[in-house]
């Protein structure tokens, strides 16, 4: 069974994120990045079901431009057998990079798609289900366990109330939570090992995707700095002042 995992570039979590002085974007020049938390967890969950003897091969698969196969050779350190590069400089949008993903998913006739929840830098939480969509594939998203039975998956996932577990055939698309795993720390060995490992570079036309914006980010802008806190005596002082802010 072979399994494609979606890993992007994003700006490092530990990395304050700073707004540009003109609101159009945040700075990324110059910052730290690395592969997105949440594709790190998926990642380490393919090669976990590989070493359980359910899947065959592993490829990683990212969206992005030149300096996007430094997180490739990340995944590769990880597991993974190969590597797709679909190379694009510039802003990338989730349905853009989902169609470039599910055009790659299907030339590659596999059984499996798994991708984080989430990127951090963006928060859209859209490219997995814009994914499925594409395919008319079933999906189960925000995974917190994954299992695979034959042609079937069965997934635990997070909801508001809970757990959930679903039931899907395969093909599917399954995109990773938090608490699925923890992703191992990469060994020097298995560094060295990745930069021999084969990237494969495609285009947006090679996949017959055109690239597209259909959003426009007008401003950007830093959440505003919290007030100073007060301290209260009593429960009327702070009804008080709860009333003051117009907040009961």
């Amino acid at each position: 069974m072979k399994v494609l995992v979606s890993v992007k570039r994003a700006v490092d979590y530990n990395v304050r994120i700073q707004v540009k002085p003109d609101g159009s974007g945040v700075v990324t020049e110059g910052v730290k990045h690395s592969m997105n938390p949440f594709d790190e967890i998926a990642m380490e969950e393919a090669v976990r079901l590989k070493e359980k003897g359910k899947l065959t091969e592993i490829i990683a698969i990212t969206v992005g431009g030149a300096k996007s196969e430094e997180t490739l050779r990340s995944a590769l350190a990880f597991g993974a057998d190969r590597a797709i590069h679909i190379k694009e400089e510039g802003e990338i949008q989730p349905l853009t990079a989902a169609k470039a993903l599910a055009a790659a998913f299907k030339a590659e006739g596999a059984q499996l798609f798994i991708a984080g929840k989430q990127a951090i830098d963006d928060d859209a939480n859209q490219t997995g289900q814009m994914i499925a969509s594409l395919l008319d594939l079933p999906q189960a998203t925000f995974a917190s366990k994954v299992e695979l039975d034959g042609n079937k998956a069965v997934v635990t996932r997070e909801v508001d109330a809970g757990l959930e577990t679903l039931e899907v055939d395969l093909p599917a698309i399954i995109t990773a939570d938090l608490r699925l795993n923890e992703p191992r720390y990469l060994k020097l060995p298995d560094i060295m090992k990745a930069k021999k490992k084969p990237i494969d570079v495609k285009s947006f036309a090679s996949l017959g995707v055109t690239p597209g914006a259909g959003l426009k980010t007008t401003k950007t802008s830093a959440p505003p700095k919290r007030s100073k806190g007060i301290v209260v005596k009593t429960v009327d002082e702070l009804v008080a002042a709860l009333k003051a802010k117009g907040l009961v």
